[in-house]
């Protein structure tokens, strides 16, 4: 599965935007590739080994224990701070924050919007990563930096129809 998610975004964002030989770029996306599914295979074992080995010593299984396992196979597996663990991360807290609202919703926490709250959302998460690239772009993570860059700086300047279809950084001089 891992292999499955990452091979095609690494190939795209490998191309797009970094630099060196095809050797180096091919190694470069058979690495993320690699890592991102390793870390997978190494989180599912841990996670439910945890679960089982917990199951058996309680008798059955209880919801405390997904979130136990989950928790040490975390710290083992993702918590070492590198590019493709950093992805994950960012990946599934945006998805829980989600979940999480749905949840309050559910449980009654807080009450069902009266309005779809998503356009809401999108112009608060739009306005924040937009000023934080414009004044604080050192706090962003280095992929959302460099497309951001793409999108936003290297867009002033253009030389013909090829970058915008290609790439619009210059390599010869």
């Amino acid at each position: 599965y891992g292999a499955k998610v990452r091979a095609p975004h690494a190939l795209v964002m490998t191309f797009l935007f970094k630099g060196g030989s095809l050797r180096e770029k091919l190694k470069a996306i058979a690495q993320a590739t690699y890592t991102h599914s390793r870390n997978l295979a190494y989180f599912v074992f841990t996670y439910k080994g945890l679960m089982a080995l917990q199951s058996r010593l309680q008798g059955k299984k209880i919801p405390f224990h997904s979130f136990f396992a989950a928790c040490i196979g975390g710290w083992l597996v993702f918590g070492d701070n590198n590019p493709i663990n950093s992805q994950i991360i960012m990946y599934l807290l945006s998805r829980i924050l989600f979940g999480l609202s749905r949840l309050a919703v559910e449980k009654g926490y807080i009450p069902q919007p009266k309005q779809d709250p998503f356009p809401l959302v999108a112009a608060l998460i739009w306005g924040t990563v937009l000023w934080l690239f414009e004044y604080h772009r050192h706090t962003l993570q280095p992929s959302l930096q460099s497309s951001m860059t793409y999108l936003y700086d290297d867009s002033n300047t253009w030389h013909d129809i090829s970058d915008f279809l290609i790439y619009n950084k210059r390599t010869d001089k």
